[in-house]
């Protein structure tokens, strides 16, 4: 799973031993959600600190498949939106503070009330975002193209 709930990740068993003991930090500069306008979607970009490198509160796990190869896997933790996601989505990954890395990959900090404390929205005045280009669709378009902005699709409202 790519996502995991922050507000239930304590409690279910697929995520309950990582939050304790297999903390990971997700690098990013940026990351796209889709704002559903009539039957089109318009991607966004949201960045940090003007496109800073930030990282999103990871968890990590590993298990055996059926012959026996480890599968290595991460997910990242989401949390209710903040002012600058929310007109867009209604979740949003939970972007950890730099102060918070060190505590957050500690692997002696077992305590799950403590680690989940960081698990709130970041601070919405050091976000931004703006509408991108539908080529964030496409896994083939990886360049700095996906990140520039565009004017937002315009949809025709129902005449009755």
């Amino acid at each position: 799973m790519i996502n995991a709930r922050s507000e239930t990740a304590g409690t279910k068993p697929a995520f309950r031993e990582a939050l304790k003991s297999r903390r990971c930090l997700i690098p990013a500069d940026g990351f796209y959600e889709w704002q559903r306008a009539a039957k089109a979607k318009q991607p966004y970009c949201f960045e940090v600190n003007d496109g800073e490198l930030f990282a999103f509160a990871g968890l990590w796990d590993r298990w055996k498949d059926e012959s026996g190869k480890w599968i290595k896997s991460c997910s990242i933790l989401t949390t209710t939106p903040n002012a600058v996601t929310s007109s867009v989505h209604d979740r949003m990954p939970v972007i950890l503070g730099a102060d918070n890395y060190d505590l957050w990959l500690d692997p002696g900090m077992t305590n799950v009330e403590a680690v989940s404390e960081m698990l709130k929205p970041c601070d919405a005045r050091t976000m931004r975002c703006y509408p991108v280009s539908a080529r964030v669709n496409h896994v083939a378009n990886d360049d700095a193209e996906c990140t520039t902005p565009v004017k937002p699709a315009q949809t025709q409202g129902a005449l009755f």
